[in-house]
């Protein structure tokens, strides 16, 4: 593609050259970023309070939370729809046993299995949204709640994670610690692993890992004791339970109206839940909202030489994620004050 200018009298400019020249005018305002304080406040105020707001951490929180606000649009969608179907079928009274509704939970069902990547990796089965870190698998340990830990001797526990090979984690268990202490405890020894420990609503221990990482804990994870918990001698597998999902459409049915009922009910009861969960994610987008539309200091000379210094080197970087920041800036560049930078040349 080439650009013709308006001046006939002037050779055709191709793109390498318009590129060129927007390349020029971006540095030339990031080099007026770091100009003196007096200078800043009066004439680019307006350009660095806009700049000052480009935060790729947030946007991308920003970008997460969108995600996941339209994967539960869609959830409710096929809900309501779900919702409709059963209370018919319930008011109807007869042919209970239908193809197409079964098939429409089936395909809700696998909806709900792609929660993971489809809603950007934050919300967790329990519908939980956390804007800074990636969804967690909830989990408990057989032979580590409340009653085993806080009776007994002491013990000594070591814990392996990946198989064979890894290095064990050690955490001493004395009954005489509280809940929260035990519990703190725990966590301590477990965090190298990235398994997180905290006391749950009922005083006991609820672990967590990321989703990622739950197959291979749920797999692996073995723990060796001193014949009071756990055996001693060598690493026991042990067996864990993972928290319930909030949905769980693999429990739903349409084949009696026993059935429908069930159903009926926890399909009313996932539109409530999703719904807390929307409120929850769109408070955290107008937190994250608010930090970009705070008051800006644009007379502030060190803050301008580092943003002047960061822009540089990320726009030199063909990321999407810069072209997606720049894009905006250039839809004010137009092909006449292209032309018109280039002729001052």
């Amino acid at each position: 593609m080439r650009i013709t200018p308006l001046n006939i009298n002037r050779p055709a400019v191709d793109e390498a050259s318009v590129d060129q020249a927007q390349g020029s005018a971006f540095k030339q305002q990031a080099q007026a970023a770091a100009a003196p304080a007096e200078a800043i406040a009066e004439t680019a105020a307006p350009r660095l309070r806009g700049l000052a707001q480009w935060d790729l951490q947030v946007n991308a929180q920003l970008s997460k939370g969108q995600q996941a606000l339209a994967f539960l649009d869609q959830l409710e969608t096929r809900l309501q729809d779900l919702k409709s179907d059963l209370s018919g079928k319930l008011a109807a009274g007869k042919n209970l046993d239908d193809g197409e509704l079964n098939g429409k939970l089936r395909d809700f069902a696998n909806l709900w299995q792609q929660r993971q990547t489809a809603a950007g990796g934050n919300l967790d089965g329990r519908l939980n949204y956390s804007a800074e870190t990636a969804a967690r698998q909830q989990f408990k340990i057989r032979g580590l709640d409340k009653n085993a830990l806080q009776t007994g001797d002491k013990e000594t526990l070591a814990f392996s994670v990946g198989g064979i090979g890894q290095r064990l984690l050690v955490a001493a268990v004395d009954p005489k610690l509280s809940e929260a202490a035990l519990a703190k405890r725990l966590d301590q020894a477990l965090a190298p692993a990235d398994i997180r420990v905290k006391q749950d609503a009922a005083g006991g221990l609820s672990f967590s890992v990321p989703e990622a990482a739950w197959p291979t804990v749920r797999d692996t994870l073995a723990v060796k004791g001193a014949g009071i918990r756990f055996p001693s001698g060598q690493l026991t597998r042990v067996r864990t339970d993972a928290e319930a999902e909030a949905i769980r459409p693999g429990n739903w049915q349409a084949g009696d109206a026993g059935g429908l009922r069930r159903s009926l009910a926890e399909v009313i009861d996932a539109i409530a839940r999703i719904r807390q969960a929307r409120d929850m994610i769109n408070r955290a987008l107008a937190d994250a909202r608010s930090g970009l539309n705070g008051p800006v200091s644009a007379a502030d000379q060190e803050w301008a030489v580092a943003f002047a210094a960061e822009f540089e080197t990320l726009a030199d970087q063909p990321s999407y994620q810069i072209y997606s920041a720049i894009a905006p800036a250039l839809v004010s560049i137009s092909r006449e004050r292209v032309l018109s930078l280039l002729a001052l040349n």
